[in-house]
């Protein structure tokens, strides 16, 4: 690809998040994207995009197909494979039709630590960008897209010793699109940062259909509860050498806090799956966290005891789906 040409870029989950950047690289770029559940509705009228960042009311038609192997048909390789979906298990034998060996850049736009892993396996010879979002956007009805006051992509190659300039050129190509990346030399903190907040109010907030506002006044422990699931996490990431200090911790429990005096509570993203019926990313967010914490000794009770109830309630959801 010379300098002036577009790259060729397949984003693999048009959800809310994913149709956000569908249209953001659709500006620079030959942008294809795979939508399943709403591919009836965006195949016929397209996204409708409120954003309190890049306007409301931007109708956006993309180019859509069901899969990647639809997208493989027209034999162009791809620069970019960009995963938005959920990080559930079969991703990486779903987009395989689409990735050209020795080319194809697979950007992880997912939520969870140890999730790259298995990409690494299944692509041997492709870089891997690991980013990190923060972008509150909901997709309801389906097809229309509203996104508040948020958009940042925290970017990095993986593993953090990659020469690759995957993930600088994607930093780039996301700056000249209008978005917010920031490059960093190890993402794996930011990502354990990050978990800081999904793997304590995710999972707590799904099981008690509480926002965490709500959760939080409903009794004296609550609170606390949710800091001693965040000083678990972040003990797990210093074993892994990543430096999440106790006044980090603070930061992210008080950002929660502040808005008891305000009301505004958040959903989190499980409790939104669960509240409609749909799977939950429970071992990405949680059960890897317990699995690292146990391979290298550290205590993590709470948040092994999340991890086992919510981990239940996803089954009975996968069981009420298949009935």
């Amino acid at each position: 690809m010379t300098a002036t040409e577009k790259p060729n870029i397949l984003l693999f989950g048009a959800g809310s998040v994913g149709a956000v950047y569908c249209y953001l690289l659709s500006k620079v770029g030959t942008v294809t994207a795979v939508c399943r559940s709403n591919y009836d509705t965006v195949k016929t009228n397209g996204f409708i995009i409120n954003s309190d960042i890049f306007g409301k009311n931007i109708q956006f038609r993309p180019n859509i197909v069901r899969s990647c192997s639809e997208a493989a048909a027209n034999n162009i390789p791809l620069d970019y494979l960009v995963v938005c979906s959920k990080s559930t298990p079969g991703i990486p034998e779903a987009i395989r039709p689409a990735v050209t060996p020795n080319h194809t850049s697979i950007v992880l736009i997912q939520n969870g630590v140890g999730i790259e892993d298995e990409y690494v396996q299944a692509f041997e010879t492709n870089p891997i960008v690991s980013c990190v979002l923060y972008m509150p956007a909901t997709q309801r009805p389906a097809g229309v897209i509203s996104h508040r006051e948020i958009e940042l992509l925290e970017v990095g190659n993986y593993p953090a010793n990659s020469k690759s300039q995957s993930a600088a050129n994607f930093v780039d190509l996301l700056t000249s699109a209008g978005a917010t990346a920031k490059l960093y030399d190890d993402i794996q903190l930011k990502r354990w940062y990050k978990l800081l907040l999904n793997a304590s109010w995710n999972p707590v907030c799904a099981l008690t259909l509480c926002t965490d506002v709500d959760f939080m006044t409903s009794s004296e422990e609550a609170t606390h509860f949710i800091y001693d699931i965040m000083m678990e996490v972040a003990a797990i990431a210093r074993a892994y050498g990543h430096d999440i200090s106790d006044d980090l911790v603070e930061y992210q429990l008080g950002r929660a806090k502040a808005r008891i005096s305000t009301g505004g509570g958040i959903e989190p993203s499980m409790m939104q799956d669960i509240k409609h019926g749909r799977r939950m990313e429970v071992d990405a967010i949680i059960g890897n966290a317990v699995r690292m914490a146990k391979e290298k000794n550290v205590p993590c009770e709470k948040l092994r005891t999340v991890y086992i109830l919510v981990k239940a309630l996803d089954s009975l959801t996968e069981r009420r789906r298949n009935v």
